[in-house]
């Protein structure tokens, strides 16, 4: 357990420099999002959240991957598809602002008026969707990590 608790506050310590906000302050905050969401490595080891939470979806390495990058994995509503369908991929700064409005986020991103996302909860503040995202950015393969796993 404490090896677990090291290496998850390396990995914060670690956050890569392009996600701007407070891992630590965003690991408390994720709190609020862990009900609908988890965090599980592809080696199944659980790191934020609970794993039987089938709300949302899995959010390791959100941060450049796809948008609804579960694929047909998961129950994704029809404008989040179209943005995956549009080639669209998660940025911070697109995270940031999705997770503050995420029917807005769609409407923009895919041009689509009637566009609604099946994520109602918003986060409040700019402040703590920016310490969210650098946690999840955090918790996420080191980039030479991820280009190994991907060959």
């Amino acid at each position: 357990m404490q090896i677990l608790k090291l290496s998850a506050l390396l990995a914060i310590a670690a956050a890569p420099a392009f996600a701007e906000g407070d891992a630590a302050a965003g690991e408390r905050a994720f709190r609020q999002c862990a009900s609908c969401h988890h965090v599980v490595n592809d080696e199944g080891e659980v790191l934020a959240g609970r794993v039987n939470t089938k709300t949302g979806p899995n959010l390791y390495g959100i941060v450049g991957a796809p948008v609804a990058h579960m694929g047909e994995d998961f129950n994704y509503g029809d404008g989040i598809l179209a943005a995956n369908e549009a080639g669209l991929e998660w940025t911070v700064e697109d995270l940031v602002t999705y997770v503050q409005d995420p029917t807005a986020w769609l409407r923009e991103a895919t041009g689509d008026n009637g566009a609604r996302s099946k994520m109602s909860f918003r986060v409040r503040k700019a402040e703590d969707a920016e310490d969210i995202i650098a946690y999840l950015a955090s918790l996420a393969p080191a980039p030479e990590e991820a280009e190994e796993s991907a060959q």
